[in-house]
């Protein structure tokens, strides 16, 4: 476009650019049915970015420029969603609805109500809510807590199907997910492994990771997609059903789910089998999936249903089995970790699981491996508990080769070759000892993870080549480096080692809670660690403490004590906590609200809440309540959510309060 074309002319060039290139990019992204060809759409995405170069003041508050990424923030803010976004009850087979669809029956109580419902995929992905003011995308929030979610606006403009602008100029709050696809994970993961770069364990983490990644860049680099299928607030327009819902979401321009993806039935019948074939074609859908939900579609039906706790009474979740695939066991290894427990892993041939490829599989201990009787060659099933962690579930007998043998743990280290035991009423087997090579690269993983000191640009990779030089031996050491020493390393060039001595600088900026918990003090987690911080306050308290004074701290028993006062009696743990103290470490002022509404209070949370379980923690630390992990009678009250476990039991034994999140709510208000 020359410089010499009158204003007007350049405003509708521009105005037909926008629409034709956001026209190509759903054409790509949402329908996967280009029209043009890559070359093509290049040509006129660079033209488009021209005009606004040359002409800043067009609105490009639409433009698909934003789809590349703008500068990265500094920080998420949190931003109070206007209705709730709610979880949903979880089942998990056929009995399970038909339940449900009793349930409903029995809460309208009338036999003349007719009950069309709606059931679709459940995505299994993140939960976002996009906000549209008078037609434009102004926020976007992540479910949060429910009730408070964070804004990540600057990530979710780079997905290239979601529409910045729509045709309609009222408030409307668009929910759905975030995911990436099967294919274009396993494509990602792919090119991260050619350039050296970290692979993600499955597509829900990447796609989580990504949305909260500070540089939205980073996020334009990736295959993110959403697709819509609920709402929040809206205001002048109207809506008679789920269906009608999911219907206008597709007019305004919003992906959502393949209508063949979908069943809208009075027939409960027509329920089951949905939920059947949804299952059997799970392996085969593009994106990964945990179940189906089931809404009653009416919303005036809705209405009148309500809520039950935090969970709408008009909609389930009915989950899936966790998937199974058939491999081989090529081998059996023993791995050694931090505090010197030898686990076997099972080596097996590489087999998909949802999506996943699957390799290993932890066998736990010696106990585990007699039980299942895991041989190597052996043909076993493995499914992803939880459609995460690889666990072996049988062994197929019948194909079992001929001659093969019972593993056995050996009782010696296989990193350093000492003699390794069983303590009293445990499983697994140990190496004691403190020079071992395994057990300190394991210690210094620890020691710089994100829950502990937080070094970040110090992977495991990085640890393994210090602690095999032998730059590293010692927690301290790594206070030591300098370029020098990194420059011994294989394929850490000058920004690399940079990075890492800044980041080691930076860790030094702690607190004493992660400080005890990075120690790797066996039994002592990050909540008892920061129980210890706040009872010794200084490290110095914590240093010179004593068996009595130490069960004073609540949660601390004989067992735990015992553990602590041996290792703080060793003069080797004595002096590096010195060492690490004179590098420079520093620890931050406690914060504690000790003026709060659940002060002098101490919880314990169990089963499955609402929110995420960090969510909960910071909800009652940040009253002034104290976090326990386990049941005593120093317990004030145990919050109980699906599936509590035996807790429950106990806690009615020592006759500790016993409350739903609900009631806890409640104690804050």
């Amino acid at each position: 476009m020359k410089k010499t074309s009158t204003m007007q002319d350049v405003e509708k060039r521009y105005k037909y650019l926008k629409e034709t290139v956001q026209y190509h990019n759903e054409k790509y992204h949402t329908h996967d049915k280009p029209e043009i060809s890559d070359f093509e759409f290049d040509q006129l995405f660079n033209e488009l970015l021209d005009l606004e170069n040359s002409y800043p003041d067009l609105d490009s508050s639409d433009s698909p420029s934003h789809r590349v990424g703008g500068r990265a923030i500094d920080a998420f803010q949190k931003v109070s969603h206007r209705l709730p976004m709610l979880s949903l009850a979880n089942s998990y087979n056929e009995d399970d609805i038909l339940s449900f669809l009793e349930r409903v029956k029995k809460f309208l109580r009338s036999d003349d109500i007719v009950v069309e419902y709606f059931a679709e995929l459940k995505l299994d992905g993140l939960s976002m809510e996009l906000v549209y003011e008078n037609g434009v995308l102004v926020r976007a929030l992540t479910r949060g807590d429910g009730l408070v979610g964070e804004d990540v606006t600057h990530n979710i403009k780079t997905i290239k199907s979601i529409p910045l602008k729509i045709k309609h100029k009222g408030l409307l709050e668009v929910r759905g997910e975030v995911l990436i696809a099967k294919k274009d994970f396993v494509d990602m993961n792919t090119q991260y492994e050619e350039q050296g770069l970290p692979v993600f364990a499955n597509p829900r983490n990447a796609a989580a990771g990504t949305v909260r990644q500070l540089d939205p860049k980073i996020a334009a680099s990736r295959p993110l997609k959403f697709f819509a299928y609920a709402l929040g607030s809206y205001e002048g327009i109207e809506f008679k059903s789920q269906k009608n819902i999911e219907d206008t979401l597709h007019g305004l321009g919003f992906p959502v789910v393949d209508r063949k993806f979908v069943c809208c039935t009075q027939n409960e019948k027509d329920l089951v089998q949905f939920y059947n074939h949804i299952h059997e074609i799970r392996p085969s859908l593009p994106f990964d999936i945990d179940g189906i939900v089931i809404k009653v579609n009416d919303l005036s039906l809705q209405d009148d249903l309500g809520l039950v706790a935090r969970s709408p009474r008009w909609a389930t979740a009915v989950k899936f089995q966790p998937e199974q695939a058939e491999t081989v066991v090529e081998n059996i290894v023993v791995q050694v970790g931090r505090t010197g427990a030898l686990t076997p892993v099972a080596i097996m041939k590489p087999v998909k699981v949802g999506g996943v490829t699957i390799t290993n599989a932890t066998l736990h201990n010696q106990d585990e491996i007699d039980r299942k009787d895991v041989r190597i060659g052996d043909s076993v099933i493995i499914q992803r508990a939880g459609d995460v962690i690889p666990e072996v579930v049988r062994v197929v007998l019948e194909k079992r080769p001929q001659h093969s043998e019972k593993f056995i743990i050996p009782h010696k280290c296989p990193s350093c070759g000492e003699k390794a035991n069983k303590e009293p009423e445990e499983a697994v087997l140990r190496c004691h000892n403190p020079f071992c090579k395994s057990i300190l690269t394991e210690s210094v993983k620890h020691f710089v993870s994100r829950r502990a000191m937080n070094v970040e640009k110090v992977g495991d990779k990085v640890i393994e080549a210090l602690v095999e030089k032998e730059i590293v031996k010692c927690f301290s050491d790594l206070y030591a480096l300098n370029t020098e020493k990194l420059q011994k390393l294989e394929r850490q060039g000058e920004k690399s080692i940079d990075n890492i001595l800044k980041n080691v600088e930076k860790s030094k900026q702690t607190t004493l809670a992660k400080f005890i918990y990075s120690l790797g003090i066996r039994f002592v987690g990050e909540q008892t660690a920061k129980l210890l911080a706040d009872h010794y306050v200084t490290v110095e308290n914590f240093l010179n403490t004593e068996a009595e004074e130490l069960e004073k701290v609540p949660e601390i028993g004989e067992k735990v004590s015992a553990t602590v006062i041996s290792w703080l009696d060793s003069t080797v743990n004595q002096k590096e906590v010195q060492k690490l103290i004179k590098s420079g470490i520093v620890f931050e002022e406690p914060k504690r609200n000790l003026s709060g509404k659940l002060s002098g209070l101490s919880f314990l949370v169990t089963g499955t809440l609402p929110v995420k379980r960090d969510e909960a923690h910071q909800v009652i630390e940040k009253n002034g309540g104290k976090l326990l992990s386990g049941v005593s009678s120093k317990l004030s009250y145990l919050i109980v959510g699906d599936d509590p476990g035996s807790k429950v039991d106990k806690a009615q034994s020592v006759g500790c309060k016993i409350i739903s999140w609900d009631e806890f709510l409640n104690l804050l208000e």
